[in-house]
């Protein structure tokens, strides 16, 4: 049975994960800092800290899985079409031989990844709004497609 001042203390550990679009790793720093101050005073707080944490650093991973690949392949595609005859004078690239026909088939490949990526931002954000108001209430929440770092 989880108190108010436990409900509350879970929501804001919940909600100090988007402090990411202000402070860098803000989504990792302060729920670990909520979570290591209060863990010991409520196992509901405890609970709902670790499952925080385990869904920044699950998508964490994720998201440097995406990155890892669809970086290089833009980085092939893009310079795969270039050669020493496409720079002028100014150090300017001039693509006049560059040809998208034949590298549409894998640049596929990056765009889902990137759209992936999109897609797992957006779920971040509605599912950490979501976790909040069901621990406002003192429900027990566990993210999806959450690797358990942290038992």
């Amino acid at each position: 049975m989880s108190t108010t001042n436990d409900n509350n203390t879970a929501t804001f550990l919940h909600l100090s994960a988007l402090s990411q679009y202000v402070i860098p790793f803000g989504n990792f720093i302060l729920p670990i800092i909520i979570w290591s101050s209060s863990k010991d005073k409520s196992a509901y707080v405890d609970r709902q800290g670790k499952e925080a944490i385990n869904f920044q650093l699950s998508l964490f991973l994720y998201s440097l899985l995406l990155v890892l690949i669809a970086v290089p392949i833009f980085i092939i595609v893009l310079t795969k079409g270039l050669s020493a005859s496409d720079l002028n004078n100014d150090g300017d690239f001039i693509l006049q031989n560059f040809d998208f026909e034949n590298m549409s088939s894998i640049i596929v490949i990056s765009i889902i990844a990137c759209l992936l990526f999109v897609f797992l931002k957006i779920a971040e954000f509605f599912l950490i709004i979501y976790a909040a108001v069901r621990t406002s209430s003192g429900e027990d929440f566990r993210y999806p497609i959450t690797i358990r770092f942290l038992k």
